[in-house]
């Protein structure tokens, strides 16, 4: 059955299990957009493929939060753990640097801005270093090449991002402000940055051959739920379960996912500004809600052999907690930003079942 929030009974808040994590090399993680635990998880929900057979399949996290709202600074704390700042809240129509004025003692660069300096890594960094593999996979990336390139797309530098829309005409519904890595100079300005960020087709061959330990999935702007139609496909909650019914199946036989985890989370609720995790709002910023912190209650479904199916966590989650789990499973010093919060718990045995 759908699960809604009547399933969180007494068990609001459990003791977690901070064991180590199961002995997993290959993370991928599906972002998606804008919606409430209810609406998504609720009975009725528009979306039965998530809320019903996945969650059947793995794991449902009935407490999980983002950390602010818009999009981009969601997205951010991802793979970097960077609270948010005016610019970022804002989703950065503007593709401007970040002027850092300092570092904070819990590791938050101060200032105000878009694309952080290079000293600033995101977890792709910290893989490589470990001699790890990683790929971000962007729906759309490169449909219209006057709009954006086909790999490691973003705007110029203190140009107006012309991806803030989608470009029904040409079929190319990506967006700057869903690709994340794209917000570091440690990333776009390598030489590698085109064979790291690549456009959603290459995930079928790299399925087949040469899986990275890391894979970063973000659908287009109908099939994450973003846009509530397109004139050519479904979107809303109807265009997620499209996207993931291809997409979930493809990840779950190939031969990577043996000793694998599929993470499929929303960057922020529709309209909810709560938090959890004792999350602080950053230096940059200290607004409730449409600061941070606070990105609202989303739940999250994850699917992995280690986890048994039909499992549901209450145990309070954010953003922070999975960048400090994925840290966790590739052995990755130190944690990044807000991910090294003392207190913080990474996903425990609440969540991983299985061992």
């Amino acid at each position: 059955m759908i699960l809604g929030a009547a399933c969180i009974g007494a068990d609001a808040n459990p003791a977690v299990d901070q064991t180590a994590p199961p002995p997993i090399d290959h993370v991928f993680i599906i972002v998606l957009e804008n919606r409430n635990y209810d609406a998504t998880f609720g009975p009725g929900s528009a979306g039965p493929y998530l809320a019903d057979t996945l969650v059947k399949q793995g794991a449902l996290l009935t407490q999980y939060y983002g950390i602010g709202h818009a999009s981009l600074d969601n997205y951010i704390a991802m793979i970097a753990g960077i609270a948010p700042n005016p610019s970022t809240q804002g989703d950065c129509p503007v593709f401007t640097n970040f002027v850092e004025t300092g570092m904070s003692p819990d590791g938050q660069p101060i200032g105000l801005g878009c694309v952080y300096p290079t000293h600033v890594l995101t977890i792709g960094n910290q893989l490589a270093g470990a001699g790890k593999t990683w790929r971000a996979y962007l729906e759309d990336m490169g449909n219209n090449p006057s709009r954006e390139a086909a790999t490691c797309a973003h705007p110029a530098i203190g140009a107006v991002d012309p991806t803030e829309r989608a470009d029904n005409t040409n079929h190319d519904r990506y967006a700057t402000k869903h690709s994340p890595f794209m917000y570091f100079h440690a990333v776009i300005d390598s030489a590698s940055c085109a064979q790291h960020v690549v456009p959603l087709t290459n995930l079928d061959a790299d399925l087949r051959a040469n899986t990275p330990n890391f894979s970063f999935i973000v659908p287009n702007l109908c099939h994450d739920g973003h846009d509530p139609s397109c004139v050519d496909q479904p979107g809303g909650l109807a265009g997620i379960d499209e996207f993931l019914a291809h997409w979930v199946p493809a990840i779950t036989h190939s031969a990577a996912f043996k000793h694998g985890l599929l993470v499929i989370t929303f960057d922020e609720s529709g309209n909810d500004d709560t938090s959890c995790c004792d999350e602080p709002s950053g230096p940059n910023t200290r607004v409730p809600g449409g600061g941070g912190p606070g990105g609202g209650r989303t739940g999250a479904v994850l699917l992995s052999p280690y986890i048994a199916p039909g499992t549901i966590s209450a145990a309070p989650y954010n953003h922070y907690s999975l960048l400090r789990t994925i840290e966790d499973i590739f052995r990755l010093q130190p944690y990044l930003g807000y991910a090294g919060r003392p207190g913080l718990a990474p996903l425990g045995a609440d969540v991983f079942t299985r061992r």
